[in-house]
């Protein structure tokens, strides 16, 4: 048994959220919220936010800790428990573009109910449940500003 950590963001920008399709192979297909393997060296905010930015190009800025997630999936007949750690994220446009090399083939901003019944995993589902709830809290107290 191996453990991986991974960060990821939920990004919402005019109150849509950021989400991704995946297709691999066509074995692997959904959508998903951008996250990535934490680098040796790197903090969980940086790792957040560079994976946002290579599989969606998009550039947002990390309002607050959201939660984490935990599953197990088997690579290569070795099971791997994974601990993904989610940031609240304030995007700065409209703007993604998948990123081919990791198999994203679509990307966009859609709004929270219709992101929450595209999104794959129930596990993301919750978390999407928890951080677009914060973002609706900080803009019922004007705390929701552009930071750009």
């Amino acid at each position: 048994m191996k453990e991986a950590v991974s960060c990821g963001g939920v990004v919402i920008f005019r109150g849509k959220v950021l989400v991704l399709y995946k297709n691999y192979k066509n074995k692997y297909e959904g959508w998903v919220l951008p996250k990535g393997t934490v680098e040796p060296g790197e903090d969980y905010k940086t790792t957040a936010l560079r994976e946002v930015k290579e599989e969606s190009g998009a550039d947002a800025t990390i309002i607050r800790y959201i939660d984490k997630s935990k599953y197990s999936f088997v690579a290569s007949t070795e099971i791997i428990n994974k601990q993904v750690h989610w940031y609240l994220m304030m995007g700065y446009s409209y703007f993604s573009k998948p990123q081919h090399e990791e198999y994203f083939v679509d990307s966009g901003y859609y709004k929270y109910h219709e992101a929450y019944h595209l999104l794959k995993f129930s596990n993301e589902k919750q978390i999407l449940e928890k951080a677009y709830q914060e973002y609706l809290d900080l803009k019922k107290k004007n705390l929701w500003i552009s930071h750009r």
